[in-house]
């Protein structure tokens, strides 16, 4: 998703409902889960669990949930086997979509994630057909409360960071992989707290939603994707302005 589109998306999850909050625990243990297998449970040393474990206390997330999620990661409890797949296609109007999935059962995750598609009048693609469009890399969305822009290029660049966008909503700092926790470390380091941190499919070309009906099929086909279970992000490639998104969001 292109950082316009990820800052209505960051603001839009701040305000999540009482009613979702058990999906978001369920997808939150699953993403510590992940990373504590691959990176360990000690959060002084693994930086990705570090702003995982950021954005469950946002959520209030219990720390008994918390806990036991690190534990089946690093195998101290028994746990269910987890698959991360990956998923591309279009939704109507061309937008392009990366679906990420962490599964139990990778037949039902696919089976689920193609309903949705045509559902939604829009259509899986074979391996390979989106990802091209995309970088993969580090973002992070900094507000321009929590730094000055000089202040910011200086601390991300010698974290070994490519770039930092400024933008009306904030600046964006994109970075190879290879660095992302080097540029967490960074930030840290100076009290800097992003409004969000992740390793981001980011579109090399956007697509832009101009109508109302074409925004709300849109929309109704991401949502429907991270209402599913097994979905842990959905990144696509469109641009729209922010009263468009905010009508097509409305319904």
């Amino acid at each position: 998703m292109s950082g316009h589109s990820k800052w209505a998306k960051v603001k839009r999850a701040k305000a999540v409902t009482d009613s979702r909050r058990g999906k978001i625990f369920s997808r939150l243990a699953r993403e510590i889960t992940m990373t504590a297998k691959s990176g360990g449970g000690d959060p002084g040393m693994n930086p990705r669990l570090r702003t995982i474990l950021m954005k469950a206390r946002e959520a209030n997330m219990p720390a008994d949930n918390i806990d036991r999620a690190i534990k089946k990661g690093t195998g101290e409890l028994p746990g269910v086997i987890y698959d991360e797949v990956t998923y591309e296609g279009y939704a109507t109007g061309g937008v392009a979509l990366i679906v990420q999935v962490t599964t139990d059962n990778k037949n039902r995750a696919a089976s689920e994630v193609r309903s949705v598609f045509t559902r939604y009048g829009g259509n899986l693609a074979g391996a390979g057909a989106v990802l091209y469009k995309f970088h993969h890399l580090g973002q992070f969305l900094v507000g321009k409360d929590k730094a000055s822009e000089d202040m910011l290029v200086e601390i991300a660049l010698d974290a070994g960071a490519d770039d930092v966008i400024t933008t009306e909503h904030g600046f964006e700092i994109r970075c190879a992989i290879k660095v992302f926790d080097a540029v967490i470390r960074a930030l840290e380091k100076k009290g800097i707290k992003p409004a969000s941190a992740e390793i981001a499919y980011v579109p090399t070309q956007t697509i832009p939603v101009a109508s109302l009906d074409a925004a709300r099929s849109l929309v109704k086909l991401q949502e429907a994707l991270e209402e599913l279970d097994d979905v842990q992000n959905v990144f696509s490639n469109e641009e729209m302005d922010d009263a468009l998104s905010e009508q097509a969001h409305q319904g």
